[in-house]
C-alpha cells in the first residue's frame, strides 16, 4: 500500500472514532474510545516524522519543507492537548471541548495533508510511496505490539 494511502486510511479511522465520541454518553465509553484515538494518533504521528516526513523533506523543495515544518509543528499542539485529556474527568464539561479542540485540530492537519502534502509526495514516484508505505505499516504494527505488551 502506498504511504499516502496507509495514512488516509489511518486520518479516516481517526476521524470515525471522534465522531463515535460525540455519539456517546457513557463516560466510561468516552474514555476508552479516547485511549484508542490517542494511541492512534501517537503510532500516527510516529510514523510521519521517522518516515514520511523525511522523504518528502527530501524532495529538496522550499514548499516540502514549509509543510513538513508545519505539520511537525500541527503535531506538537495535538500532542500538548492529547496529554492533557487523561487528567480531564469524562464527565467534566471540559472534556468535551477539548475533544472538539483536539478533533478539529486532527480534522485540519488530515485534510492539509491529504490536499497538498500528499498531492507534493507524489513525486516520490510510485515505488518509492509503496516502499515507504510498506516500512510505514511495519514500524505501525511494532509500535501496536510493544503498546500492547506493555498494557
Amino acid at each position: 500500500m502506498k504511504a499516502t494511502d496507509l495514512l488516509k486510511k489511518q486520518h479516516k479511522e481517526v476521524k470515525s472514532l471522534f465522531k463515535k465520541i460525540e455519539d456517546t454518553d457513557s463516560p466510561r465509553q468516552r474514555r476508552q474510545m479516547l485511549d484508542k484515538v490517542a494511541k492512534n494518533l501517537e503510532g500516527h504521528t510516529l510514523i510521519e516524522e521517522e518516515i514520511f516526513y523525511p522523504a518528502v523533506r527530501g524532495l529538496d523543495t522550499r514548499k516540502a519543507e514549509e509543510m513538513v515544518l508545519e505539520a511537525y509543528e500541527e503535531h506538537h499542539v495535538v500532542k500538548l492537548v492529547l496529554a492533557e485529556l487523561p487528567r480531564v474527568d469524562p464527565e467534566d464539561e471540559r472534556f468535551e471541548a477539548k475533544m472538539t479542540v483536539l478533533s478539529e485540530l486532527v480534522e485540519h492537519h488530515a485534510d492539509e495533508e491529504e490536499k497538498e502534502m500528499f498531492k507534493l509526495a507524489q513525486k516520490l514516484g510510485k515505488d518509492e510511496l509503496e516502499a515507504l508505505g510498506e516500512r510505514m505499516q511495519e514500524r505501525f504494527e511494532a509500535f501496536r505490539q510493544r503498546g500492547s505488551q506493555a498494557a
